[in-house]
């Protein structure tokens, strides 16, 4: 009972602290929007909690002589009771990129008024231009009535399921408030780096693999050589003892006589062998009786 107690508070510490993660990167990105939000990771330290936020102009998110980061931090702390929380903010190097900032960059056109199939389809373009190896947009919502529907814009190679997607595919997911309803927005890019497993990489030759080939052939040659020159050699006759030309070999040599095959037989195939084989020897005893009775009578 003990050890059960303590699985269940472990497990419920893990789900509080999983949910506490979740409003802390809700509430940086409602806090960040204006500035790009890419991303958040936070990973704890000795010294506390250290908060690494992701975005597009870094600038915003700092402030004039980092009065907005400060102010961020003491939200953080107070809100959600981090210890010593650190606030560390990166530029991302291509935005095009990020998943999660192209989905918040085609929520606002579609704010703006674009139509759904010209944003989709620029936003898919822009991000094969950046290097992606895939990227599928799904938007959904009341997009041309009052019933609900769903368009996706795909391009490149795509991964759906499995451990490829869990490791190079970027999600992201932004909504876009407009006067029917609300539209969701959801971006999935493959990292340009992406080594899937039907990948086959042929290495260039080096030096020391291109000698080692060039031997194994030198030996390959001239084992080759020796075994022709063998099989070429002339074959030495067979020297007979006694006797001069024309004569007769001493001895006999066996010829070649050709294996007897056995033939299998069944049980009743060998009774009945047995059978005729008695006959014969039947019949061959009459015949010598009746040829020693004739040479009696002479």
């Amino acid at each position: 009972m003990g050890d059960e107690k303590q699985v269940q508070r472990k497990d419920k510490r893990i789900v509080i602290e999983n949910v506490r993660r979740m409003l802390l990167q809700e509430y940086l990105m409602k806090q960040t929007r204006r500035a790009g939000f890419g991303g958040l990771d936070i990973q704890r330290t000795p010294m506390g909690t250290r908060v690494t936020l992701i975005a597009e102009r870094p600038g915003l998110v700092i402030g004039r002589k980092g009065g907005s980061i400060k102010a961020l931090t003491e939200a953080v702390e107070r809100q959600f009771n981090f210890d010593n929380p650190q606030i560390e903010v990166q530029e991302v190097m291509n935005p095009a990129l990020n998943a999660q900032i192209m989905a918040e960059k085609l929520s606002n056109a579609l704010e703006r008024g674009w139509h759904f199939r010209r944003a989709g389809h620029s936003t898919v373009r822009r991000i094969m231009e950046a290097g992606a190896k895939g990227c599928l947009i799904v938007i959904a919502g009341k997009l041309t009535g009052q019933r609900h529907r769903r368009a996706k814009f795909k391009d490149g190679h795509i991964k759906y399921c499995g451990e490829p997607r869990n490791t190079w595919m970027r999600k992201g997911f932004a909504i876009a408030k407009l006067k029917p309803g609300v539209i969701g927005v959801t971006v999935q890019i493959m990292d340009p780096d992406a080594k899937l497993p039907d990948e086959i990489v042929i290495k260039p030759q080096t030096p020391e693999s291109i000698a080692e080939a060039e031997a194994l052939r030198a030996v390959a040659a001239v084992t080759a050589q020796a075994a022709l020159a063998a099989a070429a050699a002339p074959v030495p006759a067979l020297e007979v003892p006694g006797g001069e030309e024309g004569d007769e070999p001493l001895l006999d040599l066996p010829t070649e006589e050709k294996p007897v095959e056995l033939v299998k037989t069944s049980k009743v195939g060998g009774k009945r062998l047995k059978k005729v084989l008695k006959k014969a020897q039947e019949l061959e005893g009459e015949a010598d009786t009746g040829i020693d009775a004739k040479e009696g009578t002479k």
